[in-house]
């Protein structure tokens, strides 16, 4: 193993430890307003972008950023074949930023992207573009894929479904996880979109789940159809009302994969790639909690499916 491999498994086992973790989440969720919540984040793993004057909105983009730092600082660590792992499992987070970039016009105080750094794909020339033609083009000419429309809605579903199909391409240790995302989004689109999905987005489905998944036209339909590696997402789902939970139940499923990857992993690519993942895990349920926090701490059983 390189010298390269070995520096990221003693770094990434330092980056675990930036976690708040369910228990602590869980003590968040109980704050009894935001204010007390971000008292408490802001001196902890998430200090580097969270204050306590922040608003909820403010405080949930922080978590992120602050873990899409995180991963920056792994990426500094990595050799170049780490890199390119990283860079496709921070794809989500440019599909964000390109999605946004998509509303700023709507938007009188749209946010400042994610900082991605290195890590970005195509966000800088992204970023520079108008309208959405000239994001198509820029779109076309790199990994992301044209999404074949110039409906919002629809592009913003093409694109999280280009990062899933790119996880599965470039992260081999990820990509059960990449294809059961990948399903969870073409079952929403199938379960409360009048018109079935358009064709790009159907290809961008197939090179995640394949071509009889990719081409269903119902919920029970793609349940039916999607490959063994994802057809637990959606397992437990007969009813559209039931999505919330199997994509409660996707992220405490890549917490415990990715903690087991690590014990396994402790200096090569299924390290960084569980690092990752449980700091996604861990970002995702701060900002549930937050959000408990900000409604008064009153913690339900449902966050039971959520820490």
């Amino acid at each position: 193993m390189s010298t390269g491999w070995v520096a990221v498994g003693v770094r990434s086992t330092a980056m675990r430890r930036r976690r708040l973790g369910p228990e602590a989440a869980r003590a968040l969720a109980a704050r009894p307003s935001l204010t007390a919540a971000l008292s408490e984040l802001a001196s902890g793993p998430y200090a580097h972008d969270v204050r306590p004057d922040q608003t909820l909105a403010e405080a949930q983009r922080a978590v992120v950023a602050t873990f899409v730092w995180n991963v920056r600082v792994l990426a500094g660590w990595a050799p170049r074949d780490g890199v390119v792992m990283l860079r496709a499992l921070a794809a989500p987070v440019e599909a964000l930023n390109i999605d946004e970039h998509l509303r700023r016009r709507a938007d009188p105080a749209p946010p400042a992207p994610y900082q991605l750094g290195a890590l970005a794909t195509a966000w800088p020339r992204l970023a520079a573009t108008t309208d959405v033609q000239g994001l198509r083009r820029v779109l076309e000419q790199s990994r992301w894929d044209d999404p074949g429309t110039d409906d919002l809605h629809d592009v913003s579903v093409a694109i999280r479904l280009s990062a899933a199909g790119r996880i599965v391409v470039d992260v081999p240790n990820a990509r059960a996880w990449a294809s059961a995302a990948a399903a969870l989004v073409l079952a929403r689109e199938l379960a409360y979109r009048a018109a079935p999905p358009g064709a790009r987005v159907r290809f961008l489905a197939s090179r995640a789940l394949g071509p009889a998944a990719g081409n269903a036209l119902t919920l029970q339909e793609l349940a039916g159809a999607l490959p063994r590696t994802a057809r637990w997402a959606l397992a437990d789902v007969s009813a559209p009302e039931q999505l919330w939970r199997a994509e409660a139940g996707w992220w405490a499923r890549v917490d415990r994969e990715a903690a087991a990857m690590a014990g396994r992993d402790a200096a090569g690519a299924g390290a960084l790639v569980a690092t990752v993942a449980r700091l996604a895990v861990d970002a995702w349920r701060v900002r549930a909690a937050l959000e408990l926090a900000a409604r008064g701490g009153h913690v339900t059983e449902d966050f039971g499916a959520v820490a």
